[in-house]
């Protein structure tokens, strides 16, 4: 059976990235081009994602012809309905991520990921209501998170059924007339994919970022100051960070080893 085919009320979970466009257009390709009436392609939206990754949402939607719901988090109680947003209302400067730190007047961080989980996963929860499979964009190169997804009863994982590896993203986006305007790393993801700065980035990533946009980490290190915390016990923090991306960037060599997420590409 093709491993794009959905025959069950589903949510495409659309992270803004390369492989899962990829996987959205293989199914739609399994569906002639138009999906299923409970079948949906939804985007959360933290506010802090690049605003080519927004551009890119879009264009996929306007060059395939199908319907993206855009998702923004209100809050975390039962009633709090994710507010359904488009590419021109959008947050842009971390308002949902913002409302959920002030919220829980606590910060992520690698232990407890509850932004990916309040941000991402739950919107889509709600949005979709109950009895659905979540689809996600995972390759067969990446055995952890396919391991990890395959072992949730509800969860689909096309890509990796069907064999895909990065090559086979980079060979599919090569021969399209539009794309993501961010670099594409070896590993088939972007540095600056997902939100901006995120604390899961390893720090050579996030340094190097910074020392290109560093204005990109004004939020984070106001977000700090707001909870009085830090995002990484084991690293900097973001003022920090800026301030040897500014001054000293050259004298320092951080792990390279980022921790992946929901957020996917």
């Amino acid at each position: 059976m093709n491993p794009y085919y959905i025959n069950e009320p589903a949510a495409i979970s659309f992270s803004g990235g390369r492989t899962s466009a990829y996987m959205l257009y293989k199914i739609l390709e399994a569906h002639d081009g138009k999906l299923p009436d409970d079948v949906q392609v939804t985007f959360a939206n933290t506010g802090k994602e690049m605003p080519e990754t927004l551009d890119f949402v879009q264009a996929c939607s306007d060059n395939w012809d199908v319907p993206i719901v855009w998702l923004e988090f209100q809050g975390s109680k039962k009633a709090d309905q994710p507010k359904i947003v488009n590419y021109k209302t959008a947050s842009r400067n971390g308002e949902p991520f913002d409302r959920l730190t002030t919220e829980k007047s606590f910060l992520p961080n690698a232990m407890m990921r509850f932004c990916t989980q309040e941000l991402k996963i739950v919107p889509i929860e709600k949005h979709m209501g109950d009895e659905f499979l979540t689809v996600v964009g995972i390759r067969a190169d990446e055995p952890r998170r396919v391991a990890k997804q395959r072992a949730k009863p509800d969860y689909l994982v096309p890509l990796a059924d069907a064999g895909v590896v990065v090559q086979d993203i980079r060979d599919f986006w090569a021969a399209q007339n539009f794309g993501l305007d961010l670099p594409m790393m070896p590993s088939g993801v972007s540095n600056m994919s997902n939100c901006d700065l995120c604390f899961l980035k390893g720090m050579s990533i996030k340094m190097s970022i910074i020392r290109d946009h560093p204005e990109l980490a004004d939020w984070w290190e106001a977000q700090e100051q707001k909870i009085k915390g830090t995002f990484h016990k084991d690293n900097p923090s973001y003022s920090q960070m800026k301030l040897i991306a500014s001054d000293q960037g050259n004298l320092f060599e951080f792990d390279d080893e980022s921790i992946p997420c929901f957020c996917g590409d």
